[in-house]
């Protein structure tokens, strides 16, 4: 992570804010929430050097109790902001956030290409398996047969595998932790934050008010972690593997949880732009306009 070269000793409570979540009680974006600030933490990152951006939804809420730079924009648009941060400013640490309708729907496409691209961004998604803003409707990650306000009679859709999509993206790092396990996700999301490149986090995050199936329980029972069992996240055919593993094609299966794969020597987006600006970053190369032509784009947009 470009920005944080010296590590300074922060806590947790170092990235809040006063003002209190208004999720439901028990919602799994407080684990998210927790964890993201025990990564900067431990990673040692400056408040000033963070921008989160989220989308739209109710872990998209997210940036308004962090103490650091935040945007709160429109639905989907996640990456493609996050992008123009980070290949403007490289030494910022920037980290999208937002739900499984917001990222793996609306903005399905951007998760592909800023994968490809390995743009420098850490994106963390609430997979709650619901569109639980607006009440609990159906979502690319709602298991096939569950019943919904959309899908009355179950839902006959195949659900959007997040993992093996990024990585068949050519994405650098993907995982997945549950955030009934803080601990463990804030090690994931800092090792993500470590990451150069592209890193995608799918949390998985239970909504206790519109999703009864895919409780704390049901994950709990579910879930293991991948350096329990000797994963080894440079092999890429494993980590396909491990990211197909599901309960929806095996309803007493398991879910595998932790850091599925890793790739640090390809180059980041915003290092190759800087090379088209002879090794500066935008916010570092000359604005070569004359005081008319800058004129004329204010007149343009104005």
């Amino acid at each position: 992570m470009a920005s944080v070269k010296v590590k300074v000793d922060r806590k947790p409570m170092d990235f809040a804010v006063a003002r209190a979540p208004i999720w439901c009680p028990g919602c799994g974006d407080y684990g998210i929430l927790e964890a993201l600030r025990r990564a900067l933490a431990e990673v040692g990152a400056r408040n000033e050097d963070v921008v989160v951006v989220s989308g739209i939804g109710c872990s998209s809420q997210l940036p308004h109790f962090m103490k650091t730079y935040g945007v709160h924009g429109i639905h989907g648009r996640i990456l493609p902001v996050a992008t123009g941060i980070k290949i403007s400013n490289p030494k910022l640490t920037v980290i999208g956030v937002g739900g499984d309708g917001d990222g793996y729907g609306i903005g399905l496409n951007h998760l592909i290409h800023a994968a490809r691209r390995n743009v420098g961004v850490v994106y963390i998604v609430s997979n709650n398996q619901v569109y639980g803003l607006t009440t609990g409707q159906m979502s690319p990650t709602t298991l096939k047969g569950v019943k919904t306000k959309t899908t009355p009679y179950g839902s006959i859709d195949s659900p959007v595998n997040p993992l093996a999509l990024a990585l068949s993206a050519g994405a650098t790092f993907v995982a997945r932790g549950f955030s009934g396990d803080v601990a463990h996700l804030a090690q994931i999301i800092s090792e993500a934050l470590r990451h150069r490149g592209f890193a995608l986090v799918d949390v998985l995050s239970p909504c206790v008010t519109f999703n009864r199936i895919n409780t704390y329980d049901w994950f709990r029972a579910r879930v293991y972690k991948l350096e329990a069992v000797g994963h080894d996240p440079a092999d890429f055919e494993q980590a396909y593997k491990r990211a197909l593993e599901w309960p929806t094609l095996d309803p007493y299966g398991k879910i595998p949880i932790g850091i599925f794969y890793r790739r640090e020597d390809l180059p980041a987006y915003e290092e190759e732009v800087a090379k088209l600006l002879g090794g500066k970053a935008p916010i570092e190369a000359p604005l070569e306009l004359s005081k008319e032509k800058i004129s004329e784009l204010m007149s343009y947009f104005g």
